[in-house]
């Protein structure tokens, strides 16, 4: 989603495949060998699991048919190839019926270290081990039927409830902190930096994070609704599960009252310079 991009997303064939060129498939070897190597000791224990049973190859970008077998027969997700962007609507739509939606373009070699819009790497390799979580799934789920019926307003807030969760959320296992959100998992640089913060117990409104390593906050809903963020920054402020199953916990809890909520006691002072305008 966003106003514009570079990029095309490579039509599948009538059988369903997409073809990567060679150039294509080193780029993803790189991408996931690279990756596989950071988030040793740092990716939750769900998130691995979901890794081992999807079985991604190394030597070339593996199809959609292949990761739906997985998420079939664990959650009934399936993934779905779209264009580079789609609008809130379709992303909504597709969620609500387990259906994640995937651009198949990847990064060029140029852009590898950094991409802001979410390709293949990113979407696959961030975000569909976690899909053949339940707790996680549930949640996923219920957000898309949510968002399908919220005005514009509401989904602002909704957004936020996404990005410091699925995209970047954190989560507390015995050995630490470990990482769960798929904006990180599939970022070297973000990886490595999300883990190195502090617990925040004060308020946001008047606290500056240090530019070298995040502040962290226990996981509350309203209070990520509330939180504003910015797309093209290391994250200066990360929320935290105690559990997985809280996600699961979550989709069955109203949370469109809990948008109302957050509506009404307003947006807290970003820990970050506006440049890009959070509106709600």
């Amino acid at each position: 989603m966003g106003s514009g991009t570079k990029y095309i997303s490579k039509k599948p064939d009538e059988q369903g495949v997409v073809h990567w060129d060679s150039s294509e498939n080193r780029v993803w070897h790189d991408l996931v060998e690279r990756q596989l190597a950071c988030i040793k000791g740092r990716a939750c224990q769900a998130y691995i699991d979901g890794l081992d049973l999807l079985e991604l190859p190394l030597d070339r970008a593996p199809q959609l048919a292949e990761i739906n077998a997985v998420l079939k027969s664990t959650t009934g997700w399936e993934c779905v190839a779209v264009p580079a962007l789609i609008n809130f609507d379709r992303f909504f739509a597709l969620l609500a019926n387990q259906q994640f939606p995937v651009a198949t373009f990847l990064r060029s070699r140029e852009e590898f270290d950094y991409l802001q819009e979410p390709d293949f790497f990113h979407e696959i390799f961030g975000h569909c081990a976690m899909l053949t979580n339940p707790a996680f799934a549930a949640f996923t789920h219920t957000y898309g039927k949510l968002g399908a019926k919220a005005n514009s307003s509401q989904r602002v807030y909704l957004a936020r409830l996404y990005w410091f969760t699925v995209e970047f959320g954190l989560l507390r296992q015995a050995e630490g902190l470990r990482i769960y959100g798929g904006g990180i998992l599939s970022s070297p640089g973000e990886t490595q930096y999300a883990l190195a913060g502090k617990m925040n117990s004060d308020s946001i409104a008047v606290n500056k994070a240090d530019k070298a390593r995040p502040l962290y906050r226990s996981f509350d809903p309203v209070d990520i609704m509330r939180t504003p963020y910015r797309i093209d920054i290391m994250q200066p402020l990360y929320f935290i599960l105690e559990d997985i199953n809280q996600l699961y916990e979550l989709a069955h809890q109203d949370i469109m009252s809990m948008v109302v909520k957050a509506q009404q006691q307003g947006l807290h002072q970003p820990l970050f310079e506006t440049k890009i305008k959070d509106a709600g």
